[in-house]
């Protein structure tokens, strides 16, 4: 089954926003009398990351969109750091006048979401970290994260972005075919091969370490927190979202067996259940 055709029970649109004159790729469906949700995917990801959650989460205003310099959103040749990807998040928002947010973040969308709860509260109603980054600097697995991306990008061969895929899964079969060849063709966008660096600007140690989520900055976030970490997570092992979620007052943590770095996609119907029933509640 294609992913569109997965979405396809529920009306949606693909569309670009003037983010301060960023166009910003968005997925919208649902309800937009709703409260608003926004799906955040990681480093060199892209919206479809989060196609086994669109009809799931239809009820609400629903937004996935491509981050900054990622997928087909524009790409300002500067390094990103975590405060460019809050301020193109808050920038979205304002573009298509949502006030509040629940937000999902994977990855780096969690370390984004984690830090616009921080610095932005009032925008902000919820918080799910789905294998969050950001608050360690590990630099095996950030070479890994730099070496595997760049080759996928740089060679024509899809075999290596078939294995970049497969990184971020406990099972190969989760990295379907076509992921793969949608990855691959962004992948190879001229405006993406050359502002690939720009978004791998955080696997450099001085500028991580200085972007880093530290236990007295995540003391500070209010709003409800998931935590979900897949415990075949390549990218950190359970201790860091343990750590996490020991840092976020009130905070709640679930562990999915057999699942890597997406547990929003490799454990759909599980994590489904799980954020609507975390959302409703905070959504009052």
């Amino acid at each position: 089954m294609s992913i569109w055709t997965e979405i396809s029970p529920t009306p949606f649109r693909v569309e670009y926003a003037d983010a301060a004159g960023v166009p910003t790729r968005t997925l919208r469906a649902g309800d937009p009398t709703a409260q608003a949700v926004v799906f955040l995917h990681g480093t060199s990801g892209h919206l479809e990351a989060f196609a086994r959650n669109i009809t799931a989460h239809a009820a609400y205003d629903l937004h996935a969109i491509d981050m900054l310099g990622h997928g087909y959103t524009g790409k300002p040749d500067k390094p990103y750091e975590i405060a460019d990807y809050v301020a193109h998040l808050l920038d979205y928002l304002d573009a298509v006048g949502v006030d509040s947010v629940h937000i999902v973040g994977e990855s780096l969308g969690g370390w984004v979401g984690a830090r616009a709860a921080i610095d932005h509260p009032e925008r902000v109603r919820s918080l799910q970290l789905l294998c969050s980054g950001g608050t360690v600097a590990n630099p095996e697995i950030m070479e890994r994260i730099r070496t595997s991306t760049k080759q996928a990008v740089t060679s024509d061969d899809i075999e290596l972005t078939r294995k970049r895929m497969r990184l971020l899964m406990a099972d190969d079969a989760s990295a379907t075919e076509e992921l793969v060849e949608i990855r691959h063709a962004i992948y190879h966008t001229p405006e993406f091969v050359a502002g690939v660096d720009n978004l791998l600007s955080l696997q450099d140690m001085e500028r991580r370490r200085r972007n880093l989520l530290r236990p007295e900055h995540l003391a500070q976030i209010t709003q409800p927190t998931l935590v979900v970490w897949g415990r075949q997570n390549p990218f950190g092992d359970t201790p860091e979202a343990t750590a996490l979620h020991e840092a976020i007052p009130g905070s709640r943590l679930e562990l999915f067996d057999k699942c890597g770095h997406w547990p929003q996609h490799e454990q759909a119907e599980r994590y489904n259940a799980l954020s609507l029933e975390f959302i409703g509640k905070a959504a009052g």
